[in-house]
């Protein structure tokens, strides 16, 4: 019984300790929204894409966003680390702008079935 507990605490412990370090991680990321204005036009709703393209900037801070989600994802899956509550609000509302959802659908062939699973059917959920 005392080993149970024991494994139990150590699993929570682990799970915390992951949640840390990616939350560092995710701050890291957005950091660069702050010490790069550039990247601002990102969460822009109403950015033109015809008028002008995704940037190669704004591209591969996208993509570090869906690394990082992919990670988190896969990282739940496998219970090692803890649910994070509102994550398919956040998934459904960053694809839904312009830029990450241009930057998804070119990487998307390129992605673990799993994942795109997941986004796909996130996206797909009606906004409240």
């Amino acid at each position: 019984m005392f080993t149970a507990h024991t494994i139990r605490k150590d699993e929570r412990a682990r799970k915390i300790g992951n949640l840390i370090a990616v939350n560092q991680q995710y701050s890291d990321i957005w950091r660069e929204i702050y010490d790069r204005p550039e990247l601002a036009r990102v969460l822009g709703k109403d950015a033109d894409l015809k008028k002008q393209p995704v940037s190669d900037q704004e591209q591969f801070f996208v993509k570090m966003l869906i690394q990082h989600l992919q990670t988190v994802h896969w990282a739940m899956k496998m219970g090692v680390f803890v649910r994070i509550q509102g994550l398919q609000k956040d998934v459904r509302e960053f694809f839904a702008l312009p830029i990450p959802k241009a930057v998804w659908e070119n990487i998307k062939p390129f992605q673990d079935s799993n994942f795109v699973r997941f986004i796909e059917e996130t996206r797909a959920i009606p906004q409240p």
